[in-house]
């Protein structure tokens, strides 16, 4: 297309939900694997070798990003360690979304790029990685993280620089209860999402008593402490509420179960511990059914787990890519761009991405056709309404949640990881948010 700069600006948005599903570029090859180390919670901030790696992988030339041509969009999510299945899936799912819905500002004489960085799943890196990204005045908005523990601390990074930022996947609460203008996601809340997961529990498996463990984690404890709140009001007895970072013997844990003998296991978590809790909690003797969050959602708890968590259900804020009616063109195109399945959050990734670019576009649109402000790119995202992503429309209420999210009930369909995407969605629900 040729046409003046100031007509593509009333291209721009028009432009971006055409792209949405198009076919994608041939294919190039996908960043080296990430190696998949210890991720447990750090206490010393990053070494300086930390900090490089956690570096954007292709920076724009210094000269090109003084010149104001160059539009960065980051991420921040666990490219490596345990976590790093689900963390790669959201980088992959925004990087396919900006490769296949970033003409229309390029055409407009930009280069846009990703600027992926790893936060290993820890809150230290996070912040660190929070504090170069928002050093770099490319980059305009942000997708992620996974890990609301890593999200809380570093939002306040981007709060302060008025980065925008569109959550994928955090669940906690106070992600949006801050009533940061910068701040939004795309996926409900664990306030909600526990409640989802009690109510199948004891309406739908039968469950009259429960053993909750949790990771200690701002996600794992809080949405341990919803499903725990909620069995309470409803007279499911609780015959145990404990807290580990163990992630190899569980021996202290599976002890206390088995004298307690109680109907579900619910463990409120990441599947890299939770599928190691599981198996060994069913090879010494745990007869109780098991549950938990969506932090369970990944094949490697398949992997981890085994026969112990086939059968199992977990609640979910974001269902695998197939049940979403819109998504067949972006699972061909995602295995084809990366040469794997799709996991989870790979689609909401992609909108994330798309939001973040719509939002740019706006704000350059009402900007005159000029490079916008951060500022202005966070008040244009958050002013998103009917945004029509793969995973459904989206539109932000004033607090940056979804309007009205959609909570899954799933069943681990097999203990073969390949069968993953199986999984059979056994309930959905429509809520509105908090």
């Amino acid at each position: 297309m040729r046409m003046r700069t100031l007509l593509l600006t009333v291209f721009v948005i028009t432009a971006l939900l055409v792209t949405a599903c198009a076919p994608a570029p041939e294919p190039s090859a996908p960043a080296p694997a990430a190696t998949e180390a210890e991720a447990a919670p750090a206490e010393a901030a990053p070494t300086e070798a930390a900090a490089e790696e956690a570096a954007p992988a292709e920076a724009a030339p210094a000269d090109a990003a003084a010149a104001g041509t160059v539009i960065k969009i980051a991420s921040q999510t666990p490219l490596s360690g345990p976590q790093s299945v689900l963390g790669t899936a959201i980088k992959n799912g925004a990087q396919l979304a900006l490769e296949q819905n970033g003409s229309a500002l390029q055409e407009m004489g930009f280069t846009v790029e990703l600027a992926p960085y790893d936060d290993q799943a820890t809150p230290d890196t996070g912040v660190a990685n929070a504090k170069q990204i928002v050093a770099d005045p490319a980059v305009l908005c942000l997708v992620g993280h996974l890990n609301s523990g890593v999200m809380i601390p570093s939002m306040e990074v981007y709060h302060n620089a008025q980065l925008a930022a569109v959550s994928p996947a955090n669940t906690n609460p106070t992600i949006t209860e801050r009533g940061y203008a910068e701040v939004n996601r795309i996926v409900g809340r664990d306030d909600v999402q526990g409640v989802v997961g009690e109510t199948f529990a004891r309406e739908e498996m039968g469950v009259t008593s429960v053993y909750i463990i949790h990771d200690k984690t701002s996600y794992g404890q809080g949405v341990a402490e919803f499903f725990r709140q909620s069995a309470e009001a409803n007279g499911m007895t609780v015959l145990g509420f404990e807290g580990t970072e163990e992630q190899a013997n569980f021996d202290s844990i599976i002890t206390p179960i088995i004298a307690a003998n109680p109907d579900l296991v619910y463990f409120g978590g990441i599947y890299s511990q939770g599928g190691i809790l599981f198996k060994q909690a069913r090879e010494k003797g745990v007869t109780a059914q098991f549950m938990g969050p969506d932090g369970m959602d990944s094949s490697e708890l398949a992997s981890l787990g085994g026969d112990a968590v086939a059968g199992m259900y977990y609640s979910s804020v974001a269902g695998p890519a197939n049940v979403y009616p819109a998504t067949e063109q972006f699972i061909a195109d995602y295995e084809a761009r990366f040469g794997e399945q799709t996991q989870p959050f790979a689609a909401q990734g992609y909108d994330s991405m798309g939001i973040c670019l719509q939002g740019i576009a706006a704000a350059m649109e009402a900007n005159g056709g000029q490079l916008p402000t951060r500022e202005q790119v966070a008040a244009a995202v958050r002013a998103t309404a009917d945004y029509p992503g793969i995973t459904g429309s989206v539109s932000f209420n004033d607090k940056g949640d979804k309007t009205v999210a959609t909570y899954f009930v799933l069943q681990v369909a097999s203990a073969d990881p390949a069968q993953w995407n199986t999984n059979q969605v056994i309930k959905s629900l429509d809520i509105a948010a908090p």
